[in-house]
């Protein structure tokens, strides 16, 4: 590190897949260092949970390994929604609850009936635990005498931050994550929180950026960094995508926030569209705000179509796939995105096409269903692109033809961690990085109309 550069800021980033561990320079936004682990679900008893044990060991070696010794700005956690952890004390009082469990759903139609009403909360009903709210609806049901031992609902940055630092604190990007808990308009608990005697659960509500202390002296000392380090609030990852943004562009514009899951949020895009019905909802982002959002499981969707090593794809081998007339059609993780009741299927025989014409048309599917999300969440007038599917230019270039509007791709290797390190930056705003090329491809746009009229006719 240079004389007179800022201090790296080490972030905790979890996500449904993979977990890091990375340091990140809070001006630039670059990664300077950075460890990985898979985030492994352990099966039960009793349900499949989160193995919070052995992610902690993960970060403490990981703190170690990148940060020990090195002057900090602080340590910031971004997590992926849908997820917390009930507090008995100090410890657990059950397992965190994998949200993909379908425990949940044995009460679907007990919490229909006490869940508050979209207009409320803007949060759609949606399948297994990804309500927060029909996990701990469930978990009290199910596990009585061990919920009536909890004393606090922490959300899952905030269970992390609460390990670095021992202070509690709730925030509302992952209170506002689709989890029925929430009240946009009202900046409050929902009714189902206060209906539920939950409301004495949740700690105060602080922004992200609240330094709520520093490291515990045991975390300093197995990690071997300054005890007096900052432990900043924390922050649901695609809100952290979009954090950095809110400063950089002029509404309204889209974030396409990628990973497990693709995210579209458009920052003063029109509520009213939302659908849910249709997986479109609003997350809250850090300043409090409803932003306008739908979403898919864009990286598990991309997996199958393509396979775990696609071959690379150019727009000749788009052109090969309209000419072929082989395409898939919505949905192959079912349940959830803007086409949640469709069986995925492929129009065609996906054998009769090259490994490199495969994989355009995967990445054609997945421009496709982000192009139906913007339907729902609203068109920016510019679309930056995080994560994974930024560097992906033919899905880029495919977007921008089918949307009609710039699309720019983020350098950064992965928006949630250095969004989450701006939590503790106070970098000037820079340009957005420059916009690619739309794809030219004869016949696109006719394809596209008969592409939607497949997948909303089944």
């Amino acid at each position: 590190m240079t004389a007179g550069a800022p201090r790296p800021v080490a972030v905790v980033d979890i996500g449904k897949t993979t977990a890091k561990l990375a340091l990140v320079d809070p001006g630039s936004g670059a990664t300077l260092d950075a460890r990985t682990r898979p985030n492994r679900v352990l099966p039960g008893p009793p349900y499949p949970h989160a193995d919070v044990e052995g992610l902690w060991a993960f970060i403490l070696d990981g703190l170690a390994a990148v940060a020990g010794a090195r002057p900090l700005a602080g340590i910031a956690v971004t997590t992926h929604g849908a997820t917390a952890a009930l507090m008995a004390g100090e410890v657990l009082a059950l397992p965190v609850l994998d949200y993909e469990h379908d425990g949940p759903d044995d009460l679907a139609a007990a919490y229909a009936a006490a869940r508050p009403a979209f207009a409320e909360t803007l949060s759609p009903r949606l399948p297994g635990g990804l309500n927060l709210g029909a996990q701990l609806f469930w978990q009290a049901r199910a596990f009585p005498q061990a919920f009536a031992s909890a004393t606090a609902v922490l959300m899952y940055p905030q269970y992390w931050t609460a390990r670095l630092t021992g202070m509690r604190a709730s925030e509302v990007t992952s209170l506002g994550c689709h989890t029925d808990l929430w009240a946009p308009g009202a900046a409050r608990l929902s009714r189902l929180v206060r209906g539920q005697g939950w409301a004495g659960l949740f700690p105060p509500v602080v922004p992200a950026s609240r330094v709520l202390g520093p490291v515990r002296a045991e975390v300093a000392a197995a990690a071997g960094i300054d005890p007096a380090t900052p432990v900043v609030c924390g922050i649901h990852d695609s809100n952290a995508s979009l954090l950095p943004w809110l400063r950089r562009a002029e509404a309204p514009f889209t974030v396409v926030s990628s990973g497990t899951w693709t995210v579209v949020m458009t920052v003063g895009g029109d509520l009213a569209e939302l659908d849910p019905a249709r997986d479109s909802l609003a997350n809250v982002d850090a300043l409090g705000r409803p932003v306008p959002t739908a979403r898919f499981m864009g990286g598990r969707e991309y997996a199958a179509l393509a396979g775990e090593a696609p071959a690379a794809a150019d727009p000749g081998d788009l052109a090969a796939v309209l000419a072929a007339d082989v395409f898939p059609l919505p949905s192959f993780a079912p349940g959830v995105g803007p086409f949640p009741h469709a069986p995925g299927r492929w129009h065609g025989d996906p054998a009769t096409l090259a490994p490199a014409a495969r994989t355009a048309a995967a990445d054609l599917y997945l421009a496709l269903v982000t192009d139906a999300c913007l339907g729902l969440a609203g068109r920016g007038r510019r679309i930056v692109v995080e994560g994974p599917l930024a560097r992906n230019r033919l899905y880029c270039a495919t977007l921008a033809a089918l949307a009609g509007v710039p699309v720019h791709p983020s350098p950064d290797a992965t928006g949630t961690s250095a969004g989450a390190a701006a939590l503790l930056g106070d970098a000037t705003p820079g340009a957005l990085p420059p916009p690619v090329e739309a794809t030219p491809v004869p016949g696109l746009a006719a394809f596209a109309g008969r592409w939607r009229g497949f997948a909303t006719a089944r």
